[in-house]
């Protein structure tokens, strides 16, 4: 369910509301791309025959694959309108309680923590929380902060 607000001084009135988004794959491919693209090719990531004697039985996404996932798994789920951006504006806190094995499915769930006004826009702090289909325990937990920019007059 998507949480929607037609403009950004609305925000102030969805605080405390969640949205989870859909199901996605972290396939092997993924975290191959991702070694190459940070250069850590560590073998519990990218080495399937070592990785499945290893720690977790097989490969595991990196870390920071799953925390750089949070923006498209959580896409959608707050609809601002009279908005021209949302920027990244940062993390107050970020841990990661357990492995994204691959082949693994994810989603996150978003809760609003607050909707202030600031210059710029609307600051818009945000609890997410990534779980690993079938698991006892998220993945990844993160406080996140958006910066919702309205559209000029008129767009």
């Amino acid at each position: 369910m998507t949480i929607t607000v037609t403009a950004p001084a609305d925000l102030a009135g969805v605080v405390g509301r969640s949205a989870t988004g859909p199901w996605s794959t972290v396939d092997q491919r993924r975290i191959d791309l991702f070694a190459d693209a940070t250069d850590d090719h560590q073998w519990i990531h990218v080495d399937p025959e070592r990785a499945a004697a290893g720690p977790f039985g097989g490969t595991v996404a990196h870390g920071f694959l799953t925390l750089a996932l949070v923006p498209a798994l959580t896409e959608g789920l707050l609809d601002v309108g009279g908005t021209s951006a949302v920027v990244n504006y940062g993390l107050d806190k970020v841990r990661f309680l357990q492995p994204v094995r691959a082949g693994s499915r994810v989603r996150a769930t978003t809760t609003v923590r607050s909707a202030e006004p600031s210059p710029q826009g609307w600051r818009v702090a945000a609890d997410v929380t990534v779980e690993v289909e079938g698991a006892d325990r998220p993945a990844l937990v993160a406080a996140t902060i958006a910066l919702y920019v309205p559209a000029p007059d008129g767009a």
